[in-house]
């Protein structure tokens, strides 16, 4: 059986071939190919966009690369078409896997070949994201904090709304055009359904990046008391400034209360072409981490190796995903996994990975107040810390478990094929 994947991330091997970083994100779909390589009548083939000049085809440990050259993901490219042609055609593989629907050069696949086996993952459901993607700032805040590198961009956050909404519209189309989804939760269930009531839908929980496996585990006594992480604080939607509403609340009770962000620092100003390059909704957190007098609360870690991530999970607290949208974020999983105490926003397909009072903390996104005394909660209860600690490492050893997510993976893709005995 001959796999495609079609993904947003260029994979590690045709990276270093390239001579390009290697990216931070994307380390499950690594994990899973790995796995899936090991099979001996399985073959698996990568193909994704790259910025270059011609189609590139590279044969690594098992797998086949396809970089189809184009100057971006982000809007449709009609000239990719006749490269997905001769891909399908050199390759002619029983199922196309689709990760993802956020980017569009596997819908020029789709449309260039639309009489393919496509299965379509879903992660998130840009469609539904955009109703939240103001994450409770108003007009009048999202006004005052344009900033010049909105400007010349064209990117304040009202545009980052409209461009969820535009590519939410071929989504649709993504999940129009395949027969087949899988998803992990009710929320991906319900509105895959809601936009195409035809669609086979697969029920497959995801893989874990492999650190994560087999690293040690969160000790209570090895950790940086009152320290919270965050795995991004990108823009609105992570909810960042709700946590740090939230951290006032609790500065007075709790003086050296730390979060710590995984990522950029979005609200460096250190030179001036720092301060140039600063967001509207960094500008805004630099407002409020100013108006709360919090400078010495938060800190930003910078990109991370996934080795590096997992330091942080471990000598953080707690963790929280604050997310105003989320359908089952892998960052929850990794934390769980870990042992790390989780409190997650009641949201999307949270509640499919987090069960109150279990293996997590829940609580309703606008409220802080809540969020505040959750977090107090498991400051001040280290039976309650490691109890979410020793029920999350268990849920997420057997959601997250290898074998069984490769295993149902390979019945879908069977499935799909016509391969099933």
């Amino acid at each position: 059986m001959k796999i495609l994947w079609i993904t947003n991330t260029i994979f590690p091997a045709p990276s270093e071939k390239l001579g390009i970083p290697i990216p931070v994100y994307g380390g499950w779909m690594y994990g899973l190919a790995g796995q899936l390589t090991a099979i001996p009548d399985l073959k698996l083939a990568v193909a994704t966009v790259y910025p270059g000049s011609d189609l590139k085809i590279y044969d690594i440990d098992n797998v086949r690369y396809y970089l189809l050259h184009g100057k971006t993901t982000k809007k449709y490219q009609k000239n990719l078409e006749p490269l997905w042609q001769k891909v399908i055609g050199e390759y002619k593989p029983d199922v196309v896997h689709i990760h993802g629907t956020e980017y569009l050069h596997g819908l020029a696949c789709m449309r260039a070949c639309p009489n393919l086996k496509y299965l379509v993952s879903i992660q998130g459901l840009m469609s539904v994201i955009a109703r939240y993607y103001y994450a409770e700032l108003t007009t009048l805040e999202i006004m005052r904090n344009i900033t010049f590198r909105d400007i010349v961009r064209c990117d304040t956050i009202f545009h980052g709304k409209r461009h969820f909404i535009r590519r939410g519209s071929f989504e649709k189309e993504y999940i129009f055009r395949s027969q087949h989804v899988t998803g992990r939760t009710g929320w991906d269930y319900a509105h895959t359904k809601a936009i195409n009531p035809a669609v086979k839908y697969h029920f497959c929980n995801e893989t874990l990046r492999n650190g994560f496996y087999s690293s040690l585990k969160w000790d209570p006594n090895t950790i940086s008391n009152h320290t919270i992480f965050l795995s991004t604080a990108s823009y609105p939607i992570k909810g960042f400034h709700q946590v740090l509403q939230t951290i006032a609340l609790l500065k007075k009770d709790y003086a050296d209360i730390k979060v710590r962000v995984a990522g950029p620092n979005i609200i460096c100003k250190s030179t001036f072409i720092d301060k140039i390059k600063v967001s509207g909704y960094g500008s805004y957190i630099n407002k409020l981490i100013k108006s709360l007098n919090l400078a010495g609360q938060v800190e930003f870690t910078g990109s991370l190796s996934e080795e590096e991530m997992i330091n942080e999970y471990l000598k953080a607290n707690l963790f929280i995903c604050p997310s105003s949208i989320e359908n089952s974020p892998n960052s929850i999983g990794e934390a769980q996994i870990l042992g790390v105490p989780t409190i997650a926003s009641f949201v999307g397909g949270v509640a499919d990975m987090v069960e109150h009072g279990k293996t997590g903390l829940l609580y309703r996104f606008e409220e802080i107040e809540m969020l505040a005394e959750q977090i107090r909660s498991i400051f001040n209860s280290r039976q309650l810390a490691q109890e979410l600690s020793r029920q999350g490492i268990i849920t997420a050893e057997q959601r997250h478990n290898q074998t069984t997510n490769r295993d149902q993976m390979i019945q879908i893709y069977s499935l799909i094929a016509g391969k099933n005995s």
